[in-house]
C-alpha cells in the first residue's frame, strides 16, 4: 500500500506552505488572481486530494472516491479559463505540488531507496493524472466559451434595422454558411412578427462573394420570409456578384434585386404607399433686425 495518503494527511501544513511558495515564486499571476484566492484554492484542493487518497486507490482517479476532487479541478479549470490563464499555467498549478511531495517522500524514506522510488513514482503518476484532467477540463471550458462567443458574434453580425413602419433592413457582412443562415433566418422572421413588417431588405454589400451555396441560403431566407407575409428585396448587388450569379446559372428571377440600398429603400417605400420627395429649402434664420 502506498504511503502517499499518510504523507498528505500528516504533513498537510508543511506541504501547503511549500506548495504556496512554489506557486508565488514561479507561476504567480497577480494580474489574474489574488494571493488570497490562490491560497484558498490550494488549501481546498490539497485537502480534497488527501481525502480521496485515503481510499487507497491512488492510481485510479476515475472512481467515486475522487469525485469531489474531480469536481474541484473542474471548477478551478473553468475559473482559470475565464480569468485568462493559459492551459500550461493551469496544469502547472497542479504539477507544482510535486516538489513538496517529493521532498516529504525523500525525508521519510531516506533509508529505504526502493520504497522512496516507489512512492515517488506513485506520486508522479497521481499528479500527472490530476494535471491532465485539469487540462482537459480547461480545454472543455475554453471551447464552451468560444462557442458562446461565436453565437453572440453571429447575433451581433446579423442586426435587423427598422427603417420605417413596415420596412426592415438586414445588413449582412462576411461569409454566409449554414449556421449563420439559420441565425439570419430566425432573427429576420422574429423581427417580421414583432413589427408586422411587409417588406424586408437584405443588403449583401458586405458579403465578399456569392456562390451557389450562398445563393441557396439567401433563397431559403427569402422563402421563409414570404411564408410570413413579407416580401424581400436584395440590395448591394455589385457588378462582380451579378456576373458570378449569371455564370453559375443561379435563378433569381423571382427575387427583386437592387444595386444600392437607397434604391431598395425607395422601392420599399413605394410598395408601402409612400414616396420620397424633395421639399423647398427651409427659410434662413431671421436676424434680430428682421425679426
Amino acid at each position: 500500500m502506498s504511503k502517499i495518503a499518510d504523507i498528505l494527511q500528516n504533513q498537510h501544513e508543511t506541504l501547503l506552505v511549500a506548495w504556496m511558495k512554489n506557486l508565488l515564486d514561479n507561476v504567480r499571476r497577480s494580474d489574474l488572481i489574488s494571493d488570497k484566492e490562490l491560497k484558498v484554492q490550494a488549501t481546498e484542493l490539497l485537502a480534497s486530494i488527501s481525502t480521496s487518497a485515503r481510499s487507497g486507490k491512488v492510481n485510479d482517479i476515475s472512481g467515486p472516491e475522487w469525485a469531489a476532487t474531480r469536481e474541484m479541478l473542474h471548477e478551478i479549470a473553468a475559473s482559470r479559463a475565464k480569468q485568462g490563464f493559459s492551459s500550461a499555467e493551469t496544469a502547472v498549478f497542479v504539477l507544482s505540488l510535486k516538489q513538496p511531495i517529493f521532498s516529504a517522500i525523500r525525508a521519510q524514506f531516506a533509508k529505504d531507496p526502493d520504497a522512496q522510488y516507489d512512492e515517488v513514482w506513485t506520486a508522479t503518476s497521481l499528479l500527472d493524472k490530476l494535471a491532465l484532467l485539469t487540462t482537459d477540463e480547461y480545454i472543455s471550458a475554453k471551447e464552451q466559451m468560444i462557442a458562446r462567443q461565436q453565437e453572440e458574434l453571429l447575433e451581433l453580425s446579423t442586426p435587423v434595422v427598422k427603417l420605417w413602419d413596415g420596412i426592415l433592413a438586414l445588413p449582412m457582412i462576411g461569409t454566409l454558411d449554414s449556421a449563420r443562415t439559420q441565425v439570419v433566418m430566425e432573427t429576420l422572421l422574429q423581427a417580421i412578427v414583432e413589427t408586422n413588417s411587409k417588406v424586408a431588405i437584405i443588403d449583401i454589400t458586405g458579403v465578399p462573394t456569392v456562390d451557389t451555396l450562398v445563393a441557396q441560403h439567401l433563397i431559403k431566407t427569402i422563402t421563409a420570409a414570404r411564408l410570413m407575409g413579407a416580401e424581400c428585396i436584395i440590395s448591394g448587388v455589385r457588378p462582380q456578384i451579378a456576373q458570378t450569379i449569371v455564370h453559375l446559372g443561379i435563378n433569381l428571377t423571382d427575387i427583386i434585386t437592387k444595386a444600392k440600398l437607397a434604391d431598395a429603400f425607395a422601392l420599399a417605400l413605394a410598395k408601402s404607399g409612400r414616396t420620397v420627395v424633395r421639399v423647398a429649402e427651409a427659410p434662413t434664420r431671421l436676424s434680430g433686425r428682421e425679426a
